[in-house]
């Protein structure tokens, strides 16, 4: 258990919503034609090549004017203010195989891609597949419910609006280190105990030879980096499991001013992804959330994003304890879900995976 605790972290990091939205021009990239023209050049090679989408890496998908801006956006995500919206690529040019050929492409110059989920999709697609959240092995992003905020198993994660909801569905980020900020000032025998390694239910995506829960704190500080790893729902549902750290009503007390800070609009940002929207969020920073939504009744029509997880070159070091998250701490080449036997793949379908 963590005895002495980090002291206010004074960092990019610890923004506060209101004043990004007034200053949007920290975090949107707007695309000029000559860098679309690139990524489209770039994405018709691997097409004429016949390459599968998970070979695609920034040697053979070059972006020589766009890769000197993305390396920026890097270092915006690790020594900045952890996202950037990428604003309003051409999607409705494209077909979803043609979009996910450039998305992956363009996110191979922020990091390798990592598997989401015990299938081995290197691409995830976000979208309502009628399920219900309550049901102990589905996954948020399979419906239209309220996320809640939580970080991602990855260094990064980036999202492409191909399609928005015909209402709701806005995105929201908060800084975990302003949330940690506030809570040292007012409560800090509270933020102490999220120091402590809480469960969270891995919802039926279980590595070999691991449990069906990883322990990791929500707040870990290491190397002078505070890192956060946040799911309320998933911590919620590990407490089945009898070998779980049980929550004290302390501990329910530490998460629950943790959830009231993170939707406060004093600290977080909402925003809408309109179709051609590239998003990408620092994981180790940032938590983000997605509004519930009401869909369109065609199903060509419904709201619909594609989904990577990146580890990111050049990033900071992560705690050892992550290993039980991550597979591996080695920077580049961690983050995901990994199951014995599973390769990884990129399906272009939408499918209950």
């Amino acid at each position: 258990m963590q005895t002495d605790i980090p002291a206010r972290q004074e960092s990019k990091l610890a923004w506060y919503g209101p004043e990004l939205h007034s200053n949007t021009d920290q975090w949107v990239i707007q695309l000029d034609d000559a860098e679309i023209a690139e990524v489209e050049a770039a994405a018709s090679k691997i097409t004429e090549q016949d390459k599968p989408i998970v070979e695609i890496n920034k040697e053979n998908f070059p972006l020589p004017v766009l890769g000197r801006r993305l390396q920026k956006l890097t270092e915006q995500f690790i020594d900045g203010i952890g996202f950037a919206l990428v604003s309003r690529f051409p999607v409705e040019r494209y077909s979803v195989q043609q979009a996910a050929t450039m998305f992956y492409g363009v996110g191979a110059h922020l990091g390798n891609a990592r598997m989401q989920n015990a299938r081995g999709h290197v691409l995830g697609h976000v979208c309502d597949l009628d399920m219900h959240s309550d049901e102990p092995n589905v996954r948020i992003y399979q419906t239209n419910d309220r996320q809640t905020f939580h970080t991602d198993s990855s260094d990064i994660v980036g999202l492409l609006c191909l399609k928005k909801a015909k209402k709701g569905g806005e995105s929201l980020l908060v800084s975990g280190v302003a949330i940690y900020n506030e809570m040292l000032k007012a409560r800090p025998d509270l933020v102490k105990l999220l120091f402590d390694p809480i469960a969270t239910d891995r919802r039926g995506e279980i590595p070999e030879g691991m449990q069906p829960f990883f322990s990791i704190p929500v707040f870990s500080w290491d190397q002078g980096y505070l890192t956060v790893m946040y799911q309320r729902q998933y911590i919620d549902s590990a407490q089945r499991f009898d070998n779980a750290m049980h929550l004290t009503s302390e501990h329910v007390q530490a998460l629950d001013m943790f959830d009231e800070l993170a939707n406060d609009p004093d600290l977080n940002l909402s925003m809408q992804l309109e179709p051609g929207d590239m998003q990408f969020v620092y994981n180790h920073g940032l938590l983000h959330d997605r509004t519930g939504f009401e869909d369109w009744p065609e199903l060509e029509n419904r709201r619909h994003l594609l989904r990577l997880w990146l580890s990111a070159p050049n990033d900071r070091p992560l705690p050892e304890i992550f290993k039980e998250r991550f597979g591996s701490i080695e920077i580049g080449d961690r983050g995901g879900i990994a199951v014995k036997g599973v390769e990884p793949c990129a399906p272009i379908e939408v499918d209950a995976g």
